[in-house]
């Protein structure tokens, strides 16, 4: 499903942080969004899953403006995983999962053969059928990822938002979740501070400074060196990656 911002200004702290910011992520794409610290990126992203409200602007799921409907709606068609997730000590794997599914059961519902073939599924695609019965706090950084990621695919919405999904994860889990991500069937949007991860594995990218979009396109086309200068502060180049044949971005100091 198509996601759009349109003109959207979100103020924190009494001053304006995203600055009368449009976007258009087309049904099926994989978006990531990059930027500095600070840059306004996971802000945007809050805003799209209505943890923020725009002090203007719209924001729309297909043609549906996600400020005018209930939460249980906005849950039907976007899934989100965010950077801090907690839990509480006693929940089991399986508790974690089935909670993916309340958007889509009538109040103190049982669980149907239907939500626990979705549930099931959803764990098999992220390779975590083998955790079900786990404490989720016994889990490692990666395997949380997992659980968290089948829990929003069980959730079973168009759109997938992620923030910062492979913070304090070690690289076989990072390049693990990123292959996962490129094999969903969904409208995904990502914000990543990799831009190495970003051009390996978006199809789209839209670099955020300061509360604004900097450059919008495909990777390959908007990474320039000149643009990582002047947004990020480093020099860059991109190469063919030695193991994989991917593009692959360098980045070295500015000399002064």
């Amino acid at each position: 499903m198509r996601v759009s911002l349109d003109h959207v200004t979100i103020s924190l702290g009494g001053r304006p942080f995203v600055h009368d910011l449009s976007l258009e992520v087309e049904q099926g794409s994989f978006v990531a969004i990059v930027g500095p610290n600070g840059s306004g990126k996971s802000t945007l992203l809050r805003a799209m899953y209505r943890a923020l409200q725009p002090d203007a602007g719209s924001i729309l799921i297909g043609d549906i403006d996600v400020s005018t409907i209930t939460p249980r709606h906005a849950a039907r068609l976007r899934a989100v995983v965010t950077q801090h997730q907690t839990s509480n000590d006693s929940l089991l794997v399986r508790d974690v999962i089935a909670t993916g599914r309340h958007a889509h059961q009538r109040w103190f519902a049982v669980e149907s053969a239907a939500d626990r073939e979705i549930m099931r599924l959803s764990l098999e695609k992220c390779g975590a059928a083998h955790l079900l019965d786990r404490r989720y706090l016994t889990l490692s950084g990666g395997e949380r990822q997992r659980v968290l990621l089948a829990r929003a695919l069980a959730q079973d919405a168009p759109v997938l938002l992620l923030d910062e999904p492979t913070n304090h994860l070690d690289v076989r889990a990072q390049h693990d979740l990123l292959a996962l991500l490129e094999d969903v069937d969904l409208t995904r949007i990502v914000v990543l501070h990799d831009l190495d991860h970003a051009l390996a594995h978006a199809d789209h990218l839209f670099v955020v400074h300061e509360g604004r979009i900097r450059a919008s396109g495909h990777p390959v086309q908007v990474l320039t060196s000149g643009l990582t200068e002047e947004v990020f502060g480093c020099r860059s180049a991109i190469i063919e990656h030695p193991l994989t044949g991917r593009p692959h971005l360098i980045t070295a100091p500015v000399v002064r």
